[in-house]
């Protein structure tokens, strides 16, 4: 997978490919301000899969399971990490579509979600994301569309 920086395994062409442009690819990776704060990991990442987790404790609705919302944060995240190093540095991955089925509630522990692509084109990228429990039983399946857009704004 290349090196391993922050946690997060990124393949070695990419890491060389964003440096020479002075971006931080911690800081990318992170899920932002929303994965921060929700406690999503993302562990592995390349265009062709991406593996995160998040902690269902701090991400449950009123009746103790995991909320339905944290599912879809957990999987656009992973999606649109999946998109952008898709299109490479010089596009922007936008999402446009996400769809999630809850098969069964999660009360405890960490979910691992796993993104692997549908479909990488030039100006748009799906990814399929099952979300499991850790006893590997599948919590939600996601689709994610990602618009790719050139990194200077122009579509």
């Amino acid at each position: 997978m290349g090196e391993q920086t922050a946690g997060v395994k990124f393949p070695q062409e990419v890491i060389d490919e964003y440096a020479q442009l002075g971006v931080d690819l911690p800081a990318l990776f992170s899920a932002g301000d929303l994965g921060t704060r929700m406690g999503v990991r993302i562990v592995e990442a390349a265009a062709e899969r991406v593996v995160g987790t998040m902690p269902v404790e701090g991400n449950t609705q009123p009746y103790g399971l995991l909320h339905g919302g944290a599912s879809a944060v957990l999987a656009e995240t992973l999606g649109s990490i999946g998109s952008m190093l898709h299109g490479g540095a010089s596009k922007i991955a936008v999402g446009v579509d996400l769809n999630c089925t809850h098969h069964r509630g999660a009360r405890s522990g960490l979910v691992t979600g796993v993104a692997t692509p549908v479909h990488r084109g030039r100006s748009t990228a799906t990814y399929e994301i099952v979300i499991t429990d850790e006893q590997d039983k599948r919590v939600c399946t996601a689709r994610l569309t990602c618009l790719l857009r050139n990194a200077n704004g122009v579509a």
